[in-house]
């Protein structure tokens, strides 16, 4: 999965652009490699989903998701995410498309069968949470690398939630544009050994902690293809300011096995069928 996962997108100026790239040049290295970091071409992965409230009571989700990377027409990386709700009954039948684009908004679909429709998901909704987790529509993408200033602070280890441990550099995310998100900054710790950011601090507008992301498991896992991944199997975000958590496990997945466009589409979300 994803790094629970990621794209509030916005053109800059080009003086923005070199400013940023030039205000912390270690902090962008680290950042930039992150961006490349080696995904798939095609997933499909059984998940399970745990929602915790601040009083302990749980709500356990079952879940197909889907996977695909592929160039634009341009060259440019293209991810496609689909997930397809399995149970509870509250979510059964619900399914949800994005299309990651670059240096454009990102595609969100979601088909909603009490409604037995397929909506899109507007940019101005990017605050609100998806399918009552604790990550917003805007949680769910990643942001271009020239909408932040990266500040390289230092090299640190860290243990994260469930006891693993990493080697990592940190690096403060600001937003160019204060308007691109909805945090004033965002503090990652990114293993030295996978480049994938595995503890995330958000703070919102008034610098208060607000979510905290960890990676429990990273595993080395080989494709169809005989490519090997860094696969994040286990990650947990938490509301530190309502005391609730959602904790994503991948408990079977496949790699590289090439999947129907068909499933990549509103199509697909309104009948379920490949």
């Amino acid at each position: 999965m994803n790094r629970v996962m990621k794209i509030v997108l916005a053109v800059l100026a080009l003086a923005l652009v070199s400013g940023a790239a030039f205000a912390n040049p270690r902090g962008t290295e680290i950042m930039t490699e992150v961006s490349d970091f080696k995904e798939p071409k095609f997933t499909r992965s059984q998940v399970v989903m745990t929602l915790t409230e601040k009083n302990g009571s749980k709500e356990v989700r079952q879940l197909l998701q889907y996977g695909k990377e592929e160039p634009d027409k341009n060259g440019e990386k293209k991810t496609y995410v689909v997930m397809d709700f399995k149970s509870p009954a509250s979510v059964k039948d619900t399914r949800f498309l994005q299309i990651e684009n670059k240096n454009a908004a990102d595609d969100k679909w979601i088909y909603l069968p009490s409604l037995k429709a397929t909506r899109r998901v507007n940019s101005s909704e990017g605050s609100k949470s998806f399918m009552g987790t604790d990550a917003t529509y805007d949680d769910m993408s990643s942001r271009e690398i020239e909408e932040d200033d990266h500040e390289y602070l230092r090299d640190e280890s860290i243990t994260v939630e469930g006891g693993a441990k990493y080697d990592c550099y940190v690096v403060k995310e600001t937003p160019i544009d204060k308007k691109s998100s909805q945090y004033a900054y965002r503090m990652v710790w990114v293993d030295k050994d996978s480049m994938y950011p595995v503890h995330t601090e958000m703070f919102d507008k008034s610098d208060k902690l607000v979510k905290v992301l960890d990676v429990m498991k990273i595993v080395k896992m080989k494709g169809a293809t005989g490519e090997e991944y860094d696969i994040p199997m286990s990650n947990i975000l938490k509301n530190v300011q309502s005391g609730h958590s959602t904790q994503i496990e991948i408990v079977k997945i496949e790699i590289d096995k090439e999947l129907p466009p068909k499933v990549f589409t509103q199509n697909f979300l309104n009948t379920g069928k490949i």
